[in-house]
C-alpha cells in the first residue's frame, strides 16, 4: 500500500460519520501520502473504516491510538487494530519499551514523543529526551512531534538515529506552519481540521500539498 510518494502530508480525519469520512478521503487522496485515522472515527464507524478507506483511495492508513497499556493489552489492541489492515499505529512511548516492542512485534510503529496541545509542556516535553532514546532503541517507524512547536521538532530531528521519520501533528487549525516544521526537520505534515471541517477540503488539501513541495 502507497500513497503519493511525493506527498509528505497526512490527513487526520478526526470525523465520526463513515460516509462523511469516506467522501473527504476520496476528495483529498490524491495530494496525501497517508491518512490517520483516531479514536472519534474508529468509535462512531468501527474498524471496518479502515480497510474501507484503503479500497477508496488506495492509501496507507496510520491508526492513532496512542496506545498506552501493559504489554499484553497492547498487544491485544494492536492486534486487531493491523488485522483490520492499519500500515502503521501511535503508541506512548511513557509506558515503556516492554509495552512498545508488544505493537512493534506486530506491526510498524510510531512512538510519540512530544505532542502539540500546550499541556504536553507539563509532563511529557520534561521526558522527550528520554522518549528520544527509547525509539533510538527500539528503531521504530517514526515519531510524533509537535508542529507548533518548530524549535522542537528541530531539536528531536537533531537526537533521532537517521532513517527514524518525524511526523507533525498541528499544522492549520492549532498554529503549526508547515513550511516552518518541515524545514525544522519534519518528514511529514499532520493536518486536521484545516482540511476537513473546510469548505472544500479537496482544495485545502492541494493548498497544503503545494507548500509542502516549496520546502
Amino acid at each position: 500500500m502507497s500513497g503519493n510518494k511525493e506527498s509528505r502530508l497526512i490527513l487526520a480525519l478526526d470525523v465520526y460519520e463513515r460516509e462523511k469520512a469516506l467522501e473527504i478521503a476520496e476528495q483529498t487522496a490524491e495530494y496525501l501520502w497517508a491518512i490517520k485515522v483516531n479514536w472519534p472515527l474508529i468509535i462512531g464507524s468501527g474498524l471496518d473504516i479502515i480497510p474501507e478507506l484503503k479500497d477508496e483511495t488506495g492509501l496507507p492508513v496510520i491508526a492513532d491510538l496512542k496506545l498506552a497499556d501493559i504489554p499484553n493489552t497492547n498487544r491485544l489492541i494492536a492486534g486487531k487494530v493491523f488485522e483490520a489492515g492499519a500500515d502503521y499505529i501511535i503508541a506512548h512511548g511513557f509506558v515503556g519499551s516492554d509495552s512498545v516492542m508488544a505493537v512493534m512485534e506486530l506491526g510498524k510503529t510510531i512512538i510519540v514523543v512530544e505532542m502539540s496541545h500546550p499541556g504536553a509542556r507539563e509532563f511529557i516535553q520534561p521526558v522527550t529526551d528520554k522518549l528520544i532514546e527509547l525509539a533510538n532503541r527500539l528503531e521504530p517507524f517514526g515519531v510524533i512531534a509537535p508542529a507548533t512547536r518548530p524549535e522542537r521538532v528541530a531539536y528531536i530531528r537533531s537526537k533521532l538515529k537517521d532513517g527514524i521519520k518525524v511526523l507533525t501533528p498541528g499544522v492549520g487549525a492549532q498554529g503549526g506552519s508547515a513550511r516552518e516544521v518541515l524545514k525544522a526537520g519534519a518528514d511529514y505534515i499532520i493536518v486536521g481540521r484545516s482540511i476537513y471541517a473546510s469548505e472544500n477540503p479537496r482544495e485545502s488539501a492541494r493548498r497544503f500539498y503545494e507548500e509542502t513541495l516549496e520546502v
